[in-house]
């Protein structure tokens, strides 16, 4: 597992960052614009080797044709709140051909000039159906992992999803609990709306719910 996403609440992105960045004590970093998306994020890095991106679409041209920026859109138009997860994963292609499409490229400069760059694939399903996750596998230099920004002692121990473990497993083609090996999850309300109803960090105040 490689991070969580939350679309911006209907007070933009500054504040939605700062409500869930106050309530687990830590600070959050900018992250920085998505061109190929339409979009923009903040980073809140965790232990683990994971993070949390609070996201936010822009009127930009990109955020109508990519479904990653459409899927923000609409999570942030029904209120904002958790839009996914995400899976890193070494090899793409056989989700490509299980998919029958190609990973699209993504990525983002930092100030400095650096690029984060990556490929990710599975947001058309994440839009069909929230409890599965996207895919990506991470390009360039590994050291800019949005997780490394700063070290975090925040580590997020379990997610609430509405689904099944069935469904995210035949989604996977492998064990949903590969994946997920140190994230407890609670599966609730199979048969439900899907999605991520909620997550779980331990941080140094204690467990703290978002």
């Amino acid at each position: 597992m490689d991070h969580v996403s939350y679309a911006c609440e209907h007070d933009g992105l500054a504040a939605t960052t700062e409500r869930i960045s106050s309530a687990l004590g830590v600070e959050a970093v900018k992250g920085g614009v998505h061109p190929r998306f339409g979009t923009r994020n903040m980073i809140i890095p965790l232990a683990g080797h994971k993070y949390l991106e609070v996201v936010e679409v822009l009127d930009h041209p990109a955020s109508d044709k990519a479904p990653f920026g459409q899927a923000v859109r609409a999570r942030s138009a029904a209120g904002g709140g958790w839009m996914g997860w995400c899976v890193e994963v070494d090899d793409l292609a056989p989700f490509e051909e299980r998919l029958g499409r190609a990973a699209v490229n993504g990525n983002r400069k930092f100030p400095d000039g650096r690029e984060l760059v990556w490929k990710q694939i599975g947001i058309l399903g994440l839009i069909a159906d929230p409890q599965v996750p996207y895919m990506l596998k991470w390009e360039g230099d590994p050291s800019l992992h949005p997780s490394n920004a700063y070290d975090s002692n925040v580590k997020m121990s379990s997610l609430t999803i509405a689904g099944s473990a069935e469904r995210v497993t035949e989604w996977l083609g492998e064990p949903v609990e590969r994946p997920l090996e140190d994230v407890a999850v609670n599966w609730v309300a199979p048969h439900g709306t899907p999605g991520i109803l909620s997550v779980t960090f331990e941080t140094a105040a204690g467990a703290v719910i978002i």
